[in-house]
């Protein structure tokens, strides 16, 4: 099944929609959506991206004008879920430290209406999470139907960082790649929420060189966490370990996305055109009005009058 043809994803041209500057980058832009997707079936190797990769976009200028307009066509598109109340969204954001999740997540908020919003932020398990299964704080979370919610972090990390610390074995997270990917189908099938998730992609390097910049900086040393630099030692366990998960859990229903992040700028347009063109699929509508508009604007032609004429 191609992904055109999926019951919960639809991925439609928006070229008709886009403002001229951008109609010149069509064809650009069609490429940047198929290389970040990583396809449900398909063998993903995570070295085949470039961090570096910015598409037609050759500097943070360039790509002004496009992130304004998905920034203004996610807006419309979010406002329309929210009235319309019969579907809903994930965003899901996985990295390691410093690969730009609040970055998106400040993008998100400040392009939509926050009452519709709502962003989860999943730290450390606490004490009681083993006594429950690995789901468990996940479930409660979920988007309610007219919501988009953001996910910091998420369920993923149970086949992640307890894989990369020998918590659970690679094989045991491999099964509970079935258990997630059922569970993203509920989601879908039983209150039609899109499932998007992405993968935020950095370099050794820039991951090295963002730790640099906050050490240097006074204003973002509250950044500055030692379990970063500790995590940074375990970079090709996790890259297996995101291999197996992309492999694993990229589905029709619920893809992947592998963003390369070392230029901020396009990261934000990436997921920003993703996010767009997943939810254009949707075919949301604001519903129609519910009340007579010609008598209402009897009635307002009628106090307008009177008003005029006690004025008089």
């Amino acid at each position: 099944m191609s992904l055109s043809d999926a019951r919960c994803i639809a991925f439609p041209s928006t070229a008709a929609d886009a403002p001229s500057e951008e109609l010149s980058r069509a064809a650009g832009d069609l490429d940047l959506f198929e290389h970040c997707l990583v396809r449900p079936g398909a063998r993903f190797a995570l070295d085949g991206i470039d961090p570096d990769f910015c598409g037609v976009y050759d500097s943070p200028e360039s790509a002004q004008l496009a992130i304004r307009y998905y920034r203004r066509r996610l807006d419309r598109l979010h406002h329309a879920m929210r009235e319309e109340d019969r579907r809903s969204v994930l965003v899901i954001l996985q990295g390691l430290g410093a690969s730009g999740k609040n970055g998106v997540v400040r993008l998100l908020l400040s392009s939509v209406n926050p009452a519709g919003c709502r962003v989860v932020e999943f730290r450390q398990r606490d004490h009681e999470r083993p006594r429950h299964d690995f789901l468990w704080r996940v479930h409660s979370q979920v988007p309610q139907r007219g919501e988009m919610a953001v996910f910091h972090r998420s369920h993923y990390e149970d086949v992640l960082a307890v894989r990369v610390h020998r918590m659970v074995s690679a094989d045991s997270c491999r099964q509970r790649f079935d258990l997630i990917n059922q569970f993203e189908h509920l989601l879908g099938a039983e209150n039609r929420t899109t499932v998007l998730k992405f993968l935020l992609h950095i370099s050794k390097q820039e991951q090295l060189a963002r730790f640099r910049r906050r050490l240097d900086d006074p204003d973002r040393r509250w950044k500055v966490s030692e379990a970063h630099y500790r995590e940074h030692e375990y970079w090709d366990d996790y890259m297996a370990a995101f291999e197996d998960m992309l492999n694993g859990t990229s589905t029709v229903e619920a893809p992947w996305f592998v963003i390369p992040s070392n230029r901020k700028w396009f990261r934000d347009l990436a997921v920003l055109r993703i996010i767009v063109r997943a939810m254009e699929g949707l075919g949301t509508k604001v519903p129609g009005p519910a009340v007579d508009f010609a008598r209402i604007r009897r009635n307002y032609h009628e106090v307008e009058a009177e008003s005029e004429a006690k004025a008089s």
